[in-house]
């Protein structure tokens, strides 16, 4: 309110001055309402002359806009009084519950953690860990044969890269055929299956191979698991709970503490084989290198032996020393593996071979990369037969390790499909008992049905002799002889044909009726006629007549039946 009359008073007296002066506009100085002339000529308007920042024109409070720009100050200050009140208070009020609102946040802090590695988790995919204290391996219910199974593990620093470069060709709107590329180029899974009796790993192959990603992988992995993540893996992985995890990765070189590669290394080396534990993993990249390579050798054999033998749970190293191969020939400890190299092409696939030492193949790096053909045939001159000769066997082993992952991974094929099979089998086997079972008893249920009618049946007809019987041996008068002789006849002709060939308990011979004794008419029932069946004492649709057999087929109600001639009344 106060801003509008103070604007509204500017308004005014800027008008009535832009006559005489040029130029005048509305200035604010410490939130005080002025106004400020573009050049040192003085205004007709009485008022408070200020000074100007920045050197030009002229600032002139009005005495009019005094009491109001005075009263404006008056209720900055009351608000920001009033807002001070405020926080104050709403500051001892949270003062009262800091610690449950402290607790609260921590709270907070700890579930946005869980979500951000669930969604990163579901993100990527991967496996769930299956974590356990190397102590404890022997009661664990994982394969007690590995410290570490990790198959077809990936970086995921490489695959988060490959998945932001296909998701920028598609907003480039590429073409298929680039995106296609582009996911055949994935990221190459490494396979890590490190035995229990393992202690020292050591990596070799050629430069630009994949040695120190595989380090990486582990080292990520590793953390990854204690961290409450899924690694990224194809199977649920088997990894040790390690209480440390210590790496000395890449270039130490530093000026400032006068620190060669050598000594940057050696540095690390010392520090990490003072504190590692046996329940550590320790990472060691191109172990002994940056001196001679002949003390360098000896050095890193050194230091791998120590962690072999009281050092780390488990240590994985790369190198190109070739004597460091030579460890797992005299150490049961130690465990080779190399990473592959295509012979034809010259160029890694950075798939780990497991077992065989590898080879650094850096003169036939050289000359794919150019290097002049006289250099690199007098370096493999240098490198000497022997050397050759060497890398002639390593390739043979190489190639045979190759033929037998091969192999191997057909036969695990093989017997997963036999099991498949053997599965279905079983299943089809229970399916056939199971339908056995129902039908026999669906069968036994119907024999008992029809033998619950024949009893019935046999019964009614028990009753009707008997009651036969108790009248013929009664004294009959002379005038009652037709009647008797009338009613014998109708119960002999009801009488079932499972009856009629046989005798009673009470020895009487009753003897089968003929069909004209039966049948009134003298032509035999057809198909779709309404009869009699004497047994159920009601009617049924005629579906069928045999006459050569003397036989029927009814229906009543729900059931057929097939009856004798004898057995129904047209």
């Amino acid at each position: 309110m106060l801003e509008t009359k103070l604007h509204q008073l500017m308004d005014s007296l800027i008008r009535n001055e832009m006559k005489e002066t040029l130029f005048l506009e509305v200035s604010k100085v410490d939130g005080r309402w002025c106004m400020k002339s573009g050049t040192h000529q003085l205004t007709g308007v009485k008022g408070l002359l200020l000074s100007s920042n920045s050197g030009t024109g002229n600032i002139v409070e009005p005495l009019s806009a005094v009491p109001l720009n005075d009263e404006l100050q008056r209720a900055r200050a009351s608000v920001a009084q009033a807002e001070a009140d405020v926080l104050m208070m709403l500051t001892e009020e949270m003062q009262k519950d800091l610690d449950d609102i402290r607790n609260i946040l921590e709270t907070v802090i700890q579930l946005d953690t869980i979500n951000a590695r669930a969604t990163y988790s579901l993100s990527f995919g991967g496996a769930y860990p299956n974590l356990y204290l190397p102590e404890d391996i022997n009661g664990s219910p994982f394969k007690k044969e590995w410290i570490l199974y990790m198959p077809k593990a990936h970086h995921p620093l490489l695959l988060q890269q490959h998945r932001e470069n296909l998701r920028d060709l598609r907003k480039e709107g590429k073409n298929t055929a680039i995106i296609s590329a582009q996911e055949l180029g994935k990221p190459v899974p490494f396979d890590f299956f490190i035995a229990q009796t393992t202690k020292v790993l050591v990596i070799t192959g050629p430069n630009t191979g994949g040695k120190t990603i595989c380090l990486k992988t582990v080292g990520l992995a590793a953390m990854m698991a204690k961290s409450g993540l899924h690694v990224l893996s194809s199977e649920s992985v088997q990894i040790p709970w390690f209480d440390s995890i210590f790496a000395d990765i890449g270039d130490e070189q530093s000026l400032s503490q006068s620190l060669s590669t050598f000594s940057g290394h050696l540095k690390n080396v010392m520090d990490i084989r003072s504190q590692s534990t046996n329940q550590s993993l320790v990472l060691l990249d191109e172990v002994g290198a940056g001196t001679n390579p002949l003390e360098g050798a000896a050095l890193g054999m050194s230091l791998l032996e120590s962690f072999a033998d009281s050092g780390a749970l488990l240590t994985i190293a790369t190198t190109h020393y070739g004597e460091l191969k030579s460890l797992k020939y005299s150490n049961n400890a130690f465990e080779n593996a190399c990473m592959e190299f295509d012979e034809v092409n010259l160029n890694p696939t950075y798939k780990i071979i497991w077992g065989v030492p590898g080879r650094s193949n850096a003169i036939n790096i050289s000359e794919k990369l150019g290097l002049p053909s006289t250099v690199v045939s007098h370096a493999r001159e240098f490198y000497g037969a022997d050397s050759a000769e060497i890398n002639e066997v390593i390739c043979a082993m190489e190639k045979f390790k190759q033929m037998f992952q091969e192999s191997l991974y057909q036969t695990q094929h093989h017997l997963l499909f036999s099991r498949n099979l053997y599965e279905k089998l079983l299943l089809a086997r229970r399916k056939v008992m199971e339908h056995g079972t129902v039908q026999r008893y669906r069968k036994m249920k119907e024999i008992a049905e029809a033998a619950a009618m024949a009893r019935s049946a046999l019964h009614k007809k028990v009753l009707q002799l008997r009651t036969y019987k108790t009248q013929s041996s009664r004294p009959t008068r002379a005038n009652e002889k037709p009647l008797l002789n009338s009613e014998s006849k109708q119960s002999t002709e009801k009488t079932s044909p499972h009856l009629t060939a046989s005798r009673n308990s009470s020895g009487i011979d009753i003897g089968k009726p003929s069909v004209s004794a039966v049948l009134k008419k003298d032509k035999l029932p057809e198909v779709g006629d309404r009869v009699h069946v004497s047994t159920l004492r009601r009617e049924a649709t005629v579906l069928r007549v045999d006459p050569a057999k003397e036989e029927i087929v009814v229906q009543a109600g729900n059931m057929k039946l097939k009856l004798k001639f004898t057995d129904i009344n047209a």
